[in-house]
């Protein structure tokens, strides 16, 4: 089973680094110095933590799953220039018609099949996300669903998404027994109040709606708009009952 083998190292915001079935990807890839900041016409955001892992130590990347490119905290000035040393990137349609070179487009639900170097096939599938209120527009995003052909457990990763109707789509369609969650509950005050990705609250409703999955929170920390951390998570699982469900990432 891909849930029993699968293997994730946290390299710092979005960022991890995903091993099955002799293959190694990439989610959102941000690999620029803490310090670092990003002006926008609208905003500026400010990047506090640097990478756990360097790019020139991370040896070769099959694939790179991009939740969406056009923001720096999901992909970075160094991030974008590894996207060609990746086979494949998967990401939005929108955003792989920006990229071009080496991305895909996957529209939810689409899945691609992927050989494994051990034999296998490796389904992964698009998901609904939305990032942020029903009345914003922050651009299109796409969560991931990966599973074996022919097995029946899953691996979710959400992207930068609130929880919403389509997030528990995901938990109608698939056996999910591993949920990695874009959390942080993230705000920009200079596009709005709201959060922007899943607050501690709602990762709680999609652990309920995902049964017996394990909750590993990413992008959480390691930026300036981040409005909960590590402490509110671990607390609000706590007082919810679930904590033995919670997992961080080494």
């Amino acid at each position: 089973m891909l849930t029993d083998e699968i293997k994730i190292k946290y390299i710092g915001g979005p960022t991890g680094l995903f091993e099955a079935g002799g293959l190694r990807f990439l989610t959102d890839p941000t690999f620029d110095n803490a310090g670092s900041n990003y002006k926008t016409q609208i905003y500026t955001l400010h990047k506090l933590s640097g990478p756990k892992i360097s790019p020139n130590d991370l040896g070769n990347i099959d694939f790179v799953l991009l939740s969406h490119d056009h923001h720096f905290d999901n992909l970075d000035n160094s991030g974008r220039m590894m996207l060609a040393k990746a086979g494949k990137v998967y990401s939005t349609t929108a955003g792989a018609e920006r990229l071009g070179n080496n991305a895909v487009g996957l529209k939810n639900w689409e899945r691609i099949n992927i050989p494994t170097k051990d034999g296998r096939i490796l389904h992964v599938t698009g998901t609904p996300a939305r990032h942020g209120p029903a009345d914003g527009d922050r651009g299109p995003v796409t969560g991931f669903v990966l599973n074996f052909k022919n097995e029946d457990e899953a691996v979710y990763i959400s992207g930068d998404t609130v929880w919403y109707e389509g997030v528990a789509e995901v938990a109608n369609r698939f056996n999910i027994k591993i949920a990695v969650l874009f959390m942080g509950a993230a705000v920009v005050k200079e596009v709005g109040i709201q959060h922007l990705t899943m607050t501690a609250e709602e990762a709680i409703l999609a652990a309920q709606c995902f049964a017996g999955a394990k909750i590993v929170p990413l992008h959480f920390e390691g930026w300036g708009h981040f409005s909960e951390s590590y402490k509110e998570i671990q607390s609000s699982f706590e007082k919810a009952g679930i904590l033995e469900r919670l997992y961080w990432l080494n």
